[in-house]
C-alpha cells in the first residue's frame, strides 16, 4: 500500500496527521490478516513550496528538508504512528521519473511545448474516473492552471524548467524538476510495482493530484481505459474542522502536531483522530480532546488494577474477533473501540483469575492493532510521581492519617485530609490494595 506523504517544508498540522495515523491504522489491520504487507509513504523534498521557503529564509533546500522531515517523523512517533517500511526521496527518483515522461511521449499522451512537458488529458480515456468528473466538467470549471504553452486548460505539467536559482536536473528536455503529481507515480512504481493494492491519502488529493497519478502512469503504459493497472483501491480520508470551520491560513486556525504535543500526550491525539469513520469529518475541539484523554485515563485506571496480572505476549499479539471485525468492516473505529470499551468493562468486573487474564489480554491486543496504550499505566496516571515542590513523605503522611481515620469512622477528619491533598495537587483512589496517589 502507498500513502502520499508530507512536503517537508514546515511544521506538520493536525490535518496532516490524519492519513498518517488512519493508514497506520490500516497497516496494522493487514498485518493481522496477511503474512506479508509493504507500507509505502513518501517524502516530497522537491517542490515550488520547498523552493518559496528557501527564498523566503535564505536556508538551503536540504537544510530545511531535512529538519522538517525530522520533525515530522518525531511527530508520527508520537502518534503512535510505526514508521513505513519504505519511505522514498522524490529526490532519488528523479531518473525513474524522466523514464516514464519518455514513455508518455511516446505513447501520444504527453507532449513539448516551451520547454515543458504536459500531459494530455483528452488523450486518457478513463480521466476523471476516480473523482466523478468528466473531461468536459474539468476543462471548464476546475481550478486549473491557464497557460501558453498548454494544449487543453486542464493538461498538466509532468517537467518543468529551472532558473539558475532553482534546483534542477538534466533531462532531455533541458534543465529542469519534475511535476508534483509526476512524483508520487514514480516512486509508488518502484517501490511496489504495478498494479500494487492500495492508494491512500486525504480526499483533498482524490482531484487533481490522484486522478493525475492514475492518468500519467496509464499513459506510461499505454493502457487507456484501465485505471486499475496503477493502484487496485483508494482509500481516502474526510477532513478536519477547527471548532466548526474548515481549516485555512487566512482563518488562521492552522494548529501544528508539535504544539499539541506540548500540553497532551500523542496517544490522547491519535485516539481523537480514530474517534469517527475516517470518511466522515472530525469537528476538531478542546472537547474531542479531552474526550479522549478521559477515555485513556478510564482504560488505564482499568489496567492500572490488573497491574500484576501476567499474560502472554504471543496472545495479545492476536486481535480479538469481534474488534478485527469491526476494523475490517471499511475500518469502523467506531464500532471498534465500542467492543474496546466492552472488554475493558468487563475487565474491571472480573473476580477470578482467569477471567482477569483473559480480559486484559484481549483490552491490550485490541489497544495494540489501535495504537493506543502503549504506556505504563502508573506513569499515564502519574501514579507516585510528585511535582518539584511537594514532599512524598509529607503526602504519605496524610494518606496514613487519613486511613486511620476512616478506620476510626472519623469520615469528616478523613473528607478534610482529602481536600487538603487536593489543594496540593494530589488525587486519591482507594482501591482493593490500598490508597494511590496521582499528581492532578
Amino acid at each position: 500500500m502507498y500513502t502520499c506523504g508530507p512536503t517537508v517544508y514546515n511544521y506538520a498540522h493536525i490535518g496532516n496527521a490524519r492519513p498518517a495515523v488512519v493508514s497506520d491504522l490500516l497497516s496494522r489491520v493487514l498485518r493481522q490478516i496477511y503474512p506479508k504487507v509493504t507500507y509505502v509513504s513518501n517524502i516530497t523534498d522537491i517542490d515550488d513550496k520547498i523552493i518559496a521557503a528557501s527564498l523566503e529564509t535564505s536556508e538551503s533546500i536540504d537544510k530545511i528538508t531535512s529538519k522538517y522531515e525530522k520533525i515530522y517523523n518525531e511527530d508520527m512517533k508520537s502518534l503512535g504512528v510505526i514508521k513505513p517500511d519504505i519511505q522514498p526521496h522524490a529526490t532519488d527518483f528523479i531518473e525513474e521519473m524522466i523514464n516514464l515522461v519518455q514513455k508518455m511521449i511516446a505513447n501520444k499522451t504527453a507532449y513539448v511545448s516551451e520547454d515543458h512537458v504536459l500531459f494530455d488529458v483528452t488523450k486518457y480515456n478513463a480521466y476523471g474516473k476516480l473523482s466523478g468528473r468528466n473531461i468536459e466538467e474539468q476543462l471548464a470549471g476546475s481550478r486549473v492552471e491557464v497557460a501558453s504553452y498548454k494544449k487543453n486548460a486542464g493538461d498538466f505539467v509532468l517537467w518543468k524548467p529551472s532558473t539558475d536559482n532553482q534546483p534542477g536536473w538534466d533531462s532531455p528536455w533541458g534543465f529542469g524538476r519534475p511535476g508534483w503529481h509526476l512524483e508520487c507515480s514514480a516512486m509508488a512504481e518502484e517501490s511496489l510495482g504495478l498494479p500494487f493494492d492500495i492508494h491512500a491519502g486525504g480526499m483533498d488529493l482524490i482531484f487533481p493530484h490522484h486522478e493525475n497519478e492514475i492518468a500519467q502512469s496509464c499513459g506510461a503504459h499505454n493502457e487507456n481505459n484501465d485505471p486499475t493497472i496503477f493502484a487496485k483501491y483508494w482509500l481516502h480520508n474526510a477532513m478536519l474542522n477547527i471548532d466548526g470551520e474548515k481549516m485555512s491560513k487566512s482563518l488562521g486556525n492552522i494548529f501544528y502536531i508539535r504544539d499539541y504535543l506540548e500540553n497532551f500526550d500523542g496517544e490522547i491525539l491519535r485516539l481523537a483522530l480514530l474517534s469517527g469513520h475516517y470518511r466522515q469529518s472530525i469537528n476538531w475541539t478542546n472537547e474531542t480532546i479531552n474526550q479522549s484523554k478521559n477515555t485513556l485515563d478510564k482504560f488505564y485506571r482499568i489496567l492500572n488494577k490488573v497491574l500484576d496480572i501476567k499474560v502472554n505476549d504471543n496472545d495479545v499479539s492476536k486481535c480479538p474477533k469481534n474488534v478485527l471485525e469491526a476494523l475490517c468492516d471499511d475500518l469502523n473505529t467506531s464500532k471498534a473501540l465500542a467492543e474496546v470499551n466492552n472488554i475493558a468493562k468487563k475487565l474491571s468486573l472480573a473476580e477470578n483469575l482467569d477471567e482477569k487474564i483473559k480480559y486484559k489480554t484481549r483490552l491490550l491486543a485490541s489497544a495494540n492493532v489501535l495504537g493506543i496504550l502503549q504506556h505504563s499505566p502508573k506513569k499515564w496516571l502519574g501514579i507516585g510521581q510528585i511535582q518539584d515542590n511537594l514532599d512524598s513523605k509529607q503526602i504519605e503522611d496524610l494518606i496514613n492519617q487519613r486511613n486511620e481515620a476512616r478506620k476510626n469512622k472519623d469520615f469528616e477528619t478523613a473528607d478534610e485530609i482529602r481536600d487538603k491533598l487536593t489543594k496540593l495537587g494530589i488525587e486519591i483512589e482507594d482501591t482493593p490494595n490500598g490508597t494511590i496517589w496521582r499528581s492532578i
